[in-house]
This record gives structure tokens, sequence and C-alpha cells, in this order.
């Protein structure tokens, strides 16, 4: 049973960076077929796809994020990171992270969410 847990601080000043990390157990994030995704919702709004990394490392980002947006991952610590720079009150959102099974294109695991505010 793969578990997902994000954790990062819950408020964030406007133009700073947001740092998040998704730690998983019950799985490797090195495993083939894998897409490990950040994915978030803003108040009174949709989900929407930041990025994912893959089980090579290699990255996909949001296009309308990309200039602002990192994901990594440390494969000694099976987790991964989601920086978002230059943040506005509009990155306000419940940040996820979750897997993306390639073979299904579902995303069957998910961790719990992680809200962060961007305020002054």
């Amino acid at each position: 049973q793969v578990q997902m847990q994000e954790s990062g601080p819950g408020l964030v000043e406007p133009s700073q960076t947001l740092s998040l990390t998704c730690t998983v157990s019950g799985g490797s994030i090195t495993t083939d077929y894998y897409y490990w995704s950040w994915i978030r919702q803003p108040p009174g709004k949709g989900l929407e796809w930041m990025g994912s990394i893959d089980s090579s490392g290699s990255t996909y980002t949001n296009p309308s994020l990309a200039r602002r947006t990192s994901i990594s991952r440390d494969t000694s610590k099976n987790h991964l990171t989601l920086q978002l720079s230059s943040v506005t009150p509009e990155d306000t959102a419940v940040y996820y992270c979750a897997r993306l099974d390639g073979s299904t294109w579902y995303y069957d695991y998910w961790g719990q969410g992680t809200q962060v505010t961007v305020s002054s």
C-alpha cells in the first residue's frame, strides 16, 4: 500500500518561494511506469496539474506554471519536492502529491493534501 504525505509551510509571503515535500512509503519513486505528480486546488476551483517526475527523473510541467515551477526528487529519501517561485495570493491552494499509473493513466494514490496560504 503506497502512502504519500505532503509537508511544508502553511503560510508563505508574496514573492517568496513555496517549497513542499512529498514523502512516499510503500513503493519506490524509481519504479517504472509511474509519474509522481503535484496537483493543487485553489479555493472554489477545480484541480490543477502542476507537474510530474517519472521513474527516470524526467520532469513534465504545466506550461502555464513552467516558468515558476521546479520539481525534483531525492531517491535516497524516496521523496519528491515542489518549488514554486514568486508566489502571489492566487497560489493559495491545497497542494497534493499523487501517483499517476502510466499503464492506466489514473491517479491511484494521493496524499491527504496540505493547505498553503500566500499572504503577508
